[in-house]
């Protein structure tokens, strides 16, 4: 069973630094696409940052200059250095993944637990 787990969320001061990270395993052919959500209290999850297998990379405007989204292919894994945090960053994070475990069959999204973020100021 295909599985994502998200790690390096934490409690942290404003302007400070964290990387999360995402691995996914399982049987896996390919991860057609990888992103960043981010959920705050009280509001909608929203896109943080995208990679698509073209190599595209969105950010939401209000982490562009601070956040990096990478990925390191051989481990399934990807990164968000989150760098001058603010308390608005404040929110769980989520992990996205399109998986195709089957040649035969299209990917599908798989979702991490979260882990949660927390800026203080």
């Amino acid at each position: 069973q295909v599985r994502l787990v998200e790690s390096g969320g934490g409690l942290v001061q404003a302007g400070e630094s964290l990387r999360l990270s995402c691995t996914a395993s399982g049987d896996i052919i390919c991860i057609s696409a990888m992103g960043w959500y981010r959920q705050a209290p009280g509001k909608q999850r929203e896109l943080v940052a995208a990679l698509t297998s073209n190599g595209n990379t969105n950010y939401a405007d209000s982490v562009k200059g601070r956040f990096t989204f990478s990925r390191d292919n051989a481990k399934n894994t990807v990164y968000l250095q989150m760098n001058s945090l603010k308390p608005e960053d404040t929110a769980v994070y989520y992990c996205n993944a399109a998986i195709r475990t089957r040649i035969s069959s299209p990917p599908y999204d798989y979702w991490g637990q979260g882990t949660q973020v927390t800026v203080s100021s």
